[in-house]
């Protein structure tokens, strides 16, 4: 079998990686990949939301299954092309992306369905959403309506940096047309976590917990970014909770997708806060995190490519098989991000990080420039590691990272110290 993986950074590297392990699989495609997808496959020079080109290369390869990484070319109808030409793809449909694509669709969705979160409104109007900011007072969370790579959101702690983030995203218009609605909401407090499941539109099957790090610098302070960090199992997530988010969160905006006639199918990421009042929604992504996906991904022992043919066909696997260890992912990235960075700095260590034990090194914003490895990106590379427990993992992971070299790298160290207190009862 071939397939197809869409995207280019460390969530397609993992996925690819993954994949390739199927016996079935006898080649990957990455579009446009990376150079650590070129070790395990072969890179096609599209990017990912040139849709038709990407399925012309499908129909000409004779690819048996396409599997797509990032959001914009779900959002862009990647899934509805592939299947109007009869090819098989795992993912939403364009409508059902939506869920992702636009925060006020999504908000709206969970109101109507009765799903937990946030309070909110939505604006078109800058003016008017100040105005609203000045009467909420602050904290209070300025969400871009469209797709912002991760960045569109701002928990502004006072209120001038709220009227300033609106400023921002609806007049400079920095997320571009992202930015003509804002969604404003309540700040919820907690410990976050993130829940996936993987569903073929009726069934679904949760994939094993995980928790990421959003902001930038260690103690979760500093901007937004992608993510910096993501470890499996979330010991937040306790089998109690887990059962609580099915019944409050997953199975009823299923219900309601289908009930919309845009049945969910692919992986449904909700982004929780669990909060003393319990869990609520923060949002919904309509594919596997990034980089919870690489630390997923390396627990996981059943077949990825039976699990996504499975939803591709419309009839979901009955179970996913796990490893016990504890995974963990360190996003390396390059001075600056996630504002303007510097690329084309030498990397240099890889093979030394993936020969301590159980390490694993995915690239993300990296190319190949004179024959030498160089960044290429905001987040550069994601070191992952195995452990018999989070304080294993850590160990190995950040062993692994002190071998690894390029100007001006930084990263979180704080990577899975919220699981190791939970695990020493602190």
């Amino acid at each position: 079998m071939k397939i197809l993986v869409v995207g280019g950074g460390g969530r397609e590297h993992a996925l690819a990686w993954k994949l390739a392990q199927s016996d079935k699989v006898s080649k990957v495609y990455g579009a446009p990949g990376n150079p650590g997808i070129a070790q395990i496959g072969e890179c096609v020079g599209v990017s990912p939301t040139e849709v038709e080109k990407l399925a012309d290369f499908a129909q000409k390869e004779g690819i048996n299954l396409t599997v797509v990484g990032p959001e914009a070319p779900l959002v862009a109808g990647i899934v509805d092309e592939f299947e109007k030409r009869g090819l098989k793809i795992f993912g939403p449909s364009k409508a059902a992306a939506r869920l992702e694509g636009s925060k006020a669709f999504s908000k709206e969705m969970m109101k109507k369905y009765g799903v937990p979160t946030a309070d909110f409104k939505v604006f078109s109007s800058p003016e008017e959403a100040k105005e609203y900011v000045r009467k909420k007072g602050a904290p209070i969370v300025v969400k871009a309506d469209g797709l912002a790579a991760g960045k569109g959101v701002v928990i502004a702690q006072t209120v001038e940096e709220a009227i300033e983030a609106i400023e921002r995203i609806m007049v400079e218009k920095v997320f571009g047309s992202a930015g003509d609605r804002v969604v404003i909401e309540e700040c919820l407090f907690g410990e976050e976590a993130s829940y996936l499941v993987i569903t073929d539109g009726e069934r679904f099957i949760p994939l094993a917990t995980a928790q990421d790090h959003k902001a930038v610098f260690d103690g979760d302070k500093g901007p937004n970014t992608g993510g910096m960090g993501a470890y499996s199992p979330a010991p937040v997530l306790s089998e109690e909770l887990e059962r609580e988010v099915q019944e409050k969160v997953i199975k009823p905006i299923l219900r309601g997708m289908r009930e919309e006639g845009h049945p969910f199918r692919g992986v449904l990421y909700a982004g929780l806060m669990i909060t003393e009042d319990g869990v609520k929604v923060l949002e919904f992504n309509v594919r596997f995190g990034d980089p919870e996906a690489q630390a997923i991904l390396r627990r996981l022992d059943s077949d990825l490519f039976e699990v996504c043919m499975s939803v591709a066909e419309g009839k979901l696997v009955d179970e996913l098989k796990w490893k016990e260890e504890t995974s963990i992912c360190v996003v390396l990235a390059s001075k600056g991000y996630p504002g303007k960075y510097e690329k084309g700095k030498m990397i240099t260590g890889i093979e030394e990080a993936e020969k301590i034990p159980t390490v694993v090194v995915f690239h993300a914003g990296t190319k190949v420039e004179n024959g030498k490895l160089v960044t290429n990106g905001g987040r550069v590379l994601n070191v992952t590691a195995l452990g018999r427990d989070i304080v294993e993992a850590r160990e190995r992971v950040y062993k692994a990272v002190e071998k690894i070299h390029f100007e001006g790298m930084h990263y979180r160290r704080d990577i899975g110290l919220k699981a190791v207190k939970r695990l020493k009862g602190e």
